[in-house]
């Protein structure tokens, strides 16, 4: 697969080659070794293997894939801090004139300023600092770890130990003193046995065992395949081979089903056998009891308050989550508790009140009430026919009482507020009052609209019969002058067919009188009249 070396190959050859390629990949040959006895990894494709012709390569490798041109001047190495040269006795001309140094200026001095300088005191001068200079390459300049010194990080995780140091030595503690008040009050009774005693002493001392050294849980050594061969690696398995498989409980086609891609058996395999000889009911009876009941109800609260705008995520911040949920618990029950003891305040506890005298509990009668299998009097009781098809004595909408109590101009209503509209707002007297001023009101306007209809005005009534469009009956014309207004308007439509008749001065007056307002109706040509041609 490595063609380190441009060199002609027989068909036999490359057959072998290809084989021994192929025996690589299924692990039955061992893996080639680079020219630093590093394994080579056969399944690498062999554009990336193949090292280009130009190198010369005589052995398989693959620094043809690394960075093989090295620049001399990058470096790893980073500034030497607090690091200090040379350190003067006396001022130098260029040097700081705060604090004496010769690698920077008063501006970018950073000690404390003086009250009189270097420069003109002479003493304590500052040691010159060491500047150094380094020329990164690209991943240097960008290398957030660049110049950390990992020997401080020790500090943080001494820091962790001794919190689960103290977390431990906690526990015990409180494991240790738990049992000596257990051994403390089973001291007390006589009846305890020396068997008992022993066995709480043990536990005593297995409490003071530290969890280090108890001994491992099914711990398997198993040989990890590799393409150098293999290692060994631990893996814990937390399976008891004692147990049967849920899958062969019940080995029965029709039982509960087994999926094998989830391993997961909804249905109790065994529901007819004894359930105190049983370990394992389905997946459904552990998910909808125990804790994993209560953890559901935690998911479910979780997704409603991220809903409602609650900034809550079940498993970005779990502790965050129960603890609001158990908040919520408290909160929920405080309220059915005040809710509870409004209503008995309200309406009284029945079972806190005094029994029931004898007398009405067992009380006789010599009448005989027969029921059908329905519930119904057959015999023994009368008939009670209904009233109403409605329901009596029902107040709604604040009104204080019934609909129908309040008859009015042939429409029934309430009284309480004299309405006559059924489920309206109740506004007491004070909508009765409003009600009689607006009716009050309209018939002070329908007088008024009345009176002013009775007087009509004999100036328009004139002026209608002589501009209106409507003739009144009782219109009287005088015979001569309607027949000199005839004359006069057929004079004037005259004048105005021939141009050269009409005279130069024309007198213009206001003044209509009513037979020249009929002569104009009567000349007047009627645009909807069918024979205004013919005239």
């Amino acid at each position: 697969m490595f063609f380190f070396a441009v060199a002609f190959k027989s068909r036999e050859d490359h057959r072998k080659q290809i084989e021994l390629e192929e025996a690589r990949k299924a692990g039955l040959a061992p893996a080639e070794v680079d020219e630093d006895g590093k394994e080579i990894n056969p399944h690498i494709p062999q554009y990336m293997s193949s090292a280009p012709w130009y190198l010369n390569s005589e052995k398989p490798s693959l620094k043809h894939q690394r960075k093989w041109k090295s620049d001399p001047n990058y470096t790893k190495s980073w500034y030497d801090r607090g690091a200090k040269i040379y350190q003067a006795e006396k001022y130098r001309k260029g040097a700081c004139q705060n604090c004496g140094a010769m690698t920077h200026t008063a501006k970018a001095c950073m000690d404390r300023p003086r009250k009189i300088g270097a420069k003109y005191t002479n003493k304590n001068i500052a040691p010159d600092e060491k500047i150094e200079s380094f020329e990164l390459d690209y991943d240097g300049k960008r290398d957030r770890w660049n110049g950390y010194d990992p020997s401080t990080y020790h500090r943080v995780v001494d820091l962790y130990e001794a919190k689960e140091d103290a977390r431990k030595k906690y526990l015990k503690e409180q494991q240790i003193k738990k049992l000596e008040e257990k051994n403390n009050n089973q001291e007390g009774d006589d009846a305890a046995s020396d068997g008992d005693e022993e066995e709480d002493d043990l536990r005593v001392d297995e409490a003071k065992v530290d969890e280090s050294r108890q001994m491992d849980f099914a711990k398997v050594e198993k040989r990890v395949r590799t393409t150098g061969g293999g290692s060994t690696g631990t893996v814990r398995n937390l399976r008891i081979r004692e147990d049967t498989a849920k899958y062969l409980l019940n080995l029965d086609i029709n039982s509960a089903h087994y999926d094998p891609k989830t391993r997961s058996m909804r249905e109790d395999p065994l529901p007819d056998a004894d359930p105190n000889d049983k370990f394992y009911l389905g997946d459904n009876q552990y998910r909808n009891s125990g804790q994993a009941l209560e953890f559901k109800q935690m998911n479910i609260h979780s997704w409603e308050a991220f809903d409602k705008g609650q900034d809550m995520h079940m498993q970005a911040a779990p502790s965050q989550a129960e603890l609001l949920y158990k908040n919520f618990k408290v909160a929920k029950d405080k309220l059915k508790t005040h809710t509870k003891d409004t209503i008995m305040e309200k309406y009284g506890n029945a079972s806190t009140e005094d029994e029931i005298p004898m007398e009405l509990l067992l009380g006789q009668s010599e009448r005989q009430v027969e029921y059908d299998r329905a519930g119904r009097i057959i015999k023994g009781q009368e008939v009670i026919l209904p009233k109403s098809k409605y329901e009596e004595d029902v107040l709604a909408n604040n009104h204080t009482t019934v609909w129908g109590s309040w008859w009015r101009d042939h429409q029934w209503g309430y009284r309480c507020c004299q309405q006559t509209i059924r489920n309206s707002y109740c506004t007491g007297s004070a909508g009765i009052e409003a009600a009689e001023a607006s009716l009050d009101l309209m018939k002070a306007n329908i007088a008024r609209k009345e009176a002013c209809e009775d007087s009509p005005k004999k100036a328009e009534e004139k002026k209608m019969a002589a501009w209106g469009t409507d003739v009144p009956e009782d219109l009287e014309l005088n015979e001569e002058a309607l027949a000199n207004a005839l004359k006069k308007e057929d004079e004037r439509k005259r004048e105005e067919k021939d141009e050269r008749k009409r005279k130069y001065n024309v007198k213009y007056t206001n003044d209509v009188t009513p037979e020249e307002m009929e002569a104009y109706r009567m000349k007047r040509v009627h645009h909807e009249d069918p024979m205004k041609d013919f005239m």
